[in-house]
């Protein structure tokens, strides 16, 4: 199956459910929260979205957007498991993990479904830094259908300047 950046969630869950689920992404990074994530976490927790985010969540900053995802525990490494990663037991949210920990570890997929996710949850089109940002990852990365730059901005002219930093944020 070819992913593009239009495959309907629906279809993209389905890759994900047929990945390998060995735990391997929780040891070593956490996915990105979007839209319900939050709520549906804080309920499975039984505790507020306030102490949620307090207790167990991040905000970082991805392609120029400011998204939240689980702690890592990193001790004195640069990487480290997901605050929700237990080794004997796994993830102790899996039945409400974020979206994009659904689609990690997927093969031949992964890569794919990574993109899938910045393109329709991180990627800003209408924001000259976030395409900028992703003009960077572009760099080492073949994009998905739909996620070339000229497909996101498809304006030339507005893209060479976005590119060349002649237009920032709220400027045309």
């Amino acid at each position: 199956m070819i992913i593009s950046k239009k495959t309907p969630k629906h279809d993209v869950l389905e890759l994900g459910k047929q990945c390998d689920r060995s735990n391997h992404c929780c040891k070593f990074t956490t996915g990105f929260l979007v839209k319900d994530d939050l709520q549906n976490i804080a309920q499975f927790l039984n505790i507020s979205e306030k102490e949620l985010r307090d207790k167990f969540l991040e905000e970082v900053k991805i392609f120029n957007t400011m998204a939240i995802r689980p702690r890592s525990l990193k001790a004195d490494k640069p990487y480290g498991h997901c605050v929700f990663f237990d080794e004997a037991k796994g993830c102790k949210i899996h039945s409400v993990k974020p979206l994009q920990c659904k689609l990690y570890t997927c093969k031949p997929y992964g890569f794919d479904l990574t993109q899938w996710f910045y393109l329709n949850h991180l990627i800003n089109p209408k924001d000259p830094q976030s395409i900028r940002e992703y003009a960077e990852f572009l760099k080492c990365n073949e994009p998905i259908p739909g996620g070339r730059l000229g497909e996101l901005v498809p304006d030339k002219n507005k893209l060479k300047k976005i590119l060349s930093y002649e237009i920032f944020k709220g400027e045309e």
